[in-house]
């Protein structure tokens, strides 16, 4: 299984570089934890880039720096910086895939490819078909990359995208990917959130309703595994979200 992505598996190294930044810089994480998250991404980022350019020809290290472009391009400030991040991803996952064709290459791939169609107009539909391509390709290769992550970025996609013939959307196949995720990794709350909000959106709610119940059945033991700065962020998400879902089941 890949490991996940950088704003939850912060290196040790650069999670000191980004406090002692903060503290520089006089930035309150208590006041500001958006400005904790960004610099922790930033530091991932810089340090993943100096070990991909000192080492071009490590597939490995490759799709970690890539990885690694996907968290920094989250918290870009305008497109034009998004999408310059999320280049040097696509980039450096290409590379990766000279050397061997590996799920985490492609599935960092389509990740970077969807934050570049963020900062598009005119080029969003085609990256959408090239993200899928990637996705699928990930899948093929392993199922269970990053907690599910291929399913469950397919499943978000053909939830997301427009439907025939303008794009891909098909409520069909993003119900059978985003349950499958499910099936796959069904401890991480990620992929029962998506479910369940899924559900919501179709007009589900009984559906939605059971998949808060099992997402409060494995909230605890989720916190107890998975724990640490690098996950912070994600259960910031994750709680919001199950707040907002528990209030529209109950409507």
């Amino acid at each position: 299984m890949l490991a996940g992505t950088a704003r939850r598996r912060f290196p040790a190294i650069a999670l000191s570089l980004a406090c002692f930044l903060l503290m520089a810089l006089n930035v309150s994480a208590d006041n500001d934890p958006d400005a904790t998250f960004a610099y922790r991404a930033e530091m991932a980022f810089n340090q993943a880039e100096a070990q991909y350019r000192s080492q071009m020809d490590n597939p490995t290290t490759a799709w970690e720096y890539a990885r690694a472009c996907y968290d920094w391009a989250d918290w870009a400030t305008n497109k034009a910086q998004r999408a310059a991040i999320a280049r040097k991803g696509i980039a450096a996952c290409q590379q990766s895939l000279l050397f061997t064709n590996s799920a985490a290459a492609h599935y960092y791939m389509a990740m970077n490819k969807g934050q570049l169609a963020r900062s598009e107009t005119l080029g969003a539909l085609k990256l959408v078909r090239e993200m899928e391509h990637e996705f699928l390709a990930a899948a093929d290769l392993d199922p269970g990359a990053d907690f599910a992550g291929p399913s469950r970025g397919l499943g978000l996609l053909y939830r997301d995208a427009p439907g025939w013939p303008m794009s891909i959307g098909n409520r069909s196949r993003a119900r059978d990917f985003l349950e499958n995720a499910v099936t796959l990794a069904p401890d991480y709350p990620e992929n029962i959130l998506n479910l369940a909000e899924s559900y919501l959106k179709w007009g589900d709610k009984a559906g939605a309703r059971k998949e808060l119940a099992a997402l409060d059945a494995l909230w605890p033991a989720a916190q107890k595994s998975l724990t640490g700065p690098h996950w912070e962020l994600s259960w910031r998400d994750w709680t919001s979200r199950r707040n907002v879902l528990r209030t529209k089941v109950d409507q």
